[in-house]
């Protein structure tokens, strides 16, 4: 397993992170810690999670599930990075959301205690809070890491002039501010490439890409759908994308079978490979998903490849970051 540096921090993390969404969800318990027990094994020692995740059983279910199998023993929590989120509702009172000091706090010790650690060490801000100073922000998180309780804060979902903002305000308290920002990134859905990853490589910011699979659009989804194999490529954002991109999806799963290489392993292999990508969330759902992933790590792409995938999904404007990709 190969390792990345988190942004500009010397914190090692491996280049896959295991997303936790489906776990306990669309796997059983058992399955799930199969999973974790297989992944570490692999030496993945990034996991991600957040507070909200689990919601179709309640909030907090997945942070919960963790918990247990940390308590498990064995150097699980030792070995692990562990990253999780917060600011979506966890109730329907008004405080209980957001990104005010006061719920950033009180969500760091309510995911403490569902994940059974003393410590988390990512941090994440699982959304911009518009309504938020980034002065109350960093407070709160500045007394979380004088405490103990966190070691570094990343975003996700953020703008590249919020990561700019937030970390300016982050500079002016001599706070290390963000380390880490977690976008969706894939073949299909290429927006960061214009402002957020150009700021997040000027302030040494890692990016992590989630859905690298685009909900599995680039699963080889025309194919499953046509089997009737199709589960998470047949609902959700690969099913309303797949109305808009049906035509370079086709040319896209052809491609691969041409090539003799998995649509979902190709897509992964594409996003590992991006400028400025630390490490890529990927969510398995079953051993044979993470075996796949780990495949993906091996595969090197070559430039004819790559320049078929440019043309079935090109970049937004010109390409590139901005202004060059609009102005020019």
């Amino acid at each position: 397993m190969p390792y990345s540096t988190l942004g500009r921090t010397a914190l090692r993390v491996s280049r896959l992170c295991l997303g936790t969404l489906n776990l306990g969800v669309r796997t059983s318990k058992e399955e799930a810690f199969a999973l974790l027990d297989e992944a570490l094994e692999r030496g993945v020692n990034f996991v991600d999670t957040a507070d909200q995740y689990g919601w179709q059983v309640h909030r907090g279910f997945t942070e919960e599930l963790l918990g247990e199998w940390f308590a498990r023993g064995g150097g699980r929590r030792e070995q692990v990075v562990l990253g999780t989120k917060v600011f979506n509702p966890m109730s329907d009172r008004p405080n209980d959301q957001g990104l005010s000091a006061r719920h950033i706090i009180a969500g760091c010790e309510d995911s403490l205690r569902r994940l059974k650690t003393d410590w988390i060490d990512l941090y994440q801000m699982h959304h911009v809070d518009r309504s938020a100073s980034w002065e109350e922000v960093w407070q709160a998180m500045e007394m979380l890491v004088a405490q103990g309780k966190i070691r570094y804060v990343g975003s996700s979902n953020f703008a590249g002039w919020h990561v700019a903002a937030a970390q300016e305000a982050a500079n002016r308290r001599h706070f290390l501010g963000l380390v880490s920002e977690q976008c969706v990134y894939n073949l299909v859905t290429r927006h960061v490439e214009m402002e957020l990853i150009p700021a997040a490589q000027s302030y040494g910011v890692g990016i992590l890409p989630w859905s690298p699979l685009h909900g599995g659009l680039l699963s080889g989804a025309l194919r499953k759908l046509e089997a009737g194999t199709a589960v998470k490529s047949a609902q959700g954002r690969a099913q309303v994308a797949l109305e808009r991109h049906r035509d370079a999806i086709g040319q896209y799963e052809k491609l691969c079978a041409d090539a003799g290489l998995d649509p979902a392993e190709v897509a992964m292999a594409w996003v590992l490979g991006r400028p400025g990508v630390t490490s890529v969330v990927t969510g398995p759902r079953t051993i044979d998903h993470l075996a796949g992933a780990f495949r993906a790590l091996e595969l090197r792409l070559d430039d004819a490849f790559l320049a078929e995938l440019e043309r079935l999904f090109p970049p937004l404007g010109n390409g590139g970051p901005g202004p060059e990709a609009w102005a020019w």
